[in-house]
């Protein structure tokens, strides 16, 4: 676990680097109004496939667009599908589920002619539809002398359907162009939980987009690393 977050804390200084190169280098081309204010672009999240190589119990893709409506506004959304076992104190669960966020951004960079990159805040509303799979646990003893108390079937065993929370996110982030109509971003996401279906004498430690969970804490965060591309089809607004 020391090793991924090393790699993590490493590609974070390169992405990060790069993207303040990069955007350095657009800030020397002529300041142009721009003309085409509504610009749709998608694109996907490369952290999850990422942690998936150095974590077998953990699988997720997560898709990403936005629609530039003017020069500063954008409406956003995620949709994405995870998988995660995970063992507690006591119990070996499996999360799986989807989850969906939708919102806006504000744009905080003044933009160059044809540029389309962003240092931003903004907002989301998010839903997860997920299951719980309780794999086995351990009974709970005052004196552990008998060895290993593991329950792998029973009543508590199995899967809990139909759960779901929602939860509000508030974020800041950055989108470089990189490539022609291609973009690397980086965002930063605190959470909020808000509505929270428990399962039958089992608690929800994990959330599909949300993350960790625990009893005394309705928050929580979360990040990704972005590659977009911005699809050359494009509005214009009609001239006055």
């Amino acid at each position: 676990m020391k090793q991924v977050c090393t790699w993590h804390f490493i590609i974070s200084f390169i992405f990060t680097l790069n993207l303040v190169r990069a955007q350095s280098a657009n800030d020397s081309l002529i300041n142009i109004k721009d003309n085409t204010p509504l610009t749709l672009r998608l694109g996907v999240d490369l952290s999850q496939p990422f942690i998936s190589l150095f974590n077998k119990d953990f699988s997720g893709i997560e898709l990403v667009g936005d629609i530039r409506i003017n020069e500063t506004m954008y409406i956003s959304a995620e949709v994405g599908n995870q998988q995660k076992t995970q063992q507690s104190e006591l119990t070996n669960f499996t999360t799986k589920g989807t989850y969906l966020k939708i919102g806006g951004d504000l744009n905080m960079y003044k933009n160059w002619t044809g540029m389309n990159n962003q240092v931003y805040i903004g907002f989301r509303i998010s839903s997860s539809f997920f299951n719980q799979n309780v794999n086995n646990y351990n009974l709970y003893t005052t004196y552990p002398y008998w060895g290993n108390n593991l329950v792998s079937d029973g009543d508590a065993i199995g899967e809990r359907n139909n759960l779901n929370s929602q939860w509000l996110e508030f974020l800041a982030g950055i989108k470089v162009q990189v490539l022609k109509n291609t973009y690397m971003g980086f965002s930063l996401r605190l959470n909020r939980l808000i509505s929270n279906t428990q399962p039958e004498n089992f608690g929800n430690l994990y959330i599909p987009g949300f993350n960790n969970v625990t009893d005394e804490n309705i928050f929580g965060y979360s990040y990704n690393y972005t590659l977009t591309y911005s699809i050359p089809f494009k509005f214009k607004k009609a001239e006055d």
